[in-house]
């Protein structure tokens, strides 16, 4: 993994683009931002789900801009401490899941697994798919994949 740059602690949008810091984490930043997207998600999840859904995508479209600026400005295509993608993916994951330990537990393990294994195409968008949109839409679609069998499991069990 790439080192951290110093951008990230004195330009507001690398400082998001990682996660407002998470991503600069020397282990697993990956894991690392999901984690601090979970108080936001605690935030988030209080909001009338249509306000939710709109500021997931006005996340999303923020995301693209500010993760295809902050890989332009230091120079690395999806940098490892750009974790932006992970808050918007496991947001996604977690679109209408209760706000209870379990589910946060069960949202964060599926959507690091479908992250971290890439199942097709998944892997095909993050090998193919360049700038903001590539970096973003590899963790969205982990995110959706996650949040079907979140929904499954709370049709089932909850």
């Amino acid at each position: 993994m790439s080192k951290t740059p110093a951008s990230v602690w004195r330009n507001p949008i690398h400082f998001i683009a990682f996660g407002f810091g998470s991503g600069a984490s020397p282990k697993a930043p990956g894991t690392v931002g999901t984690l601090a997207a979970i108080p936001l998600w605690l935030l988030l999840v209080q909001l009338p789900l249509t306000t939710y859904l709109l500021i997931l995508l006005a996340a999303f479209a923020i995301g693209v801009w500010i993760c295809q600026r902050t890989s332009d400005d230091i120079g690395v295509h999806d940098h490892g401490g750009i974790v932006w993608d992970e808050f918007v993916g496991f947001w996604i994951t977690m679109i209408a899941v209760p706000a209870h330990w379990l589910w946060i537990l069960i949202g964060f393990a599926l959507f690091r697994l479908f992250d971290i294994w890439k199942p097709w195409p998944i892997g095909w968008v993050d090998k193919r798919v360049k700038g903001g949109m590539g970096i973003m839409l590899d963790d969205v679609i982990a995110g959706i994949y996650a949040a079907i069998l979140i929904q499954i499991g709370l049709f089932l069990f909850a």
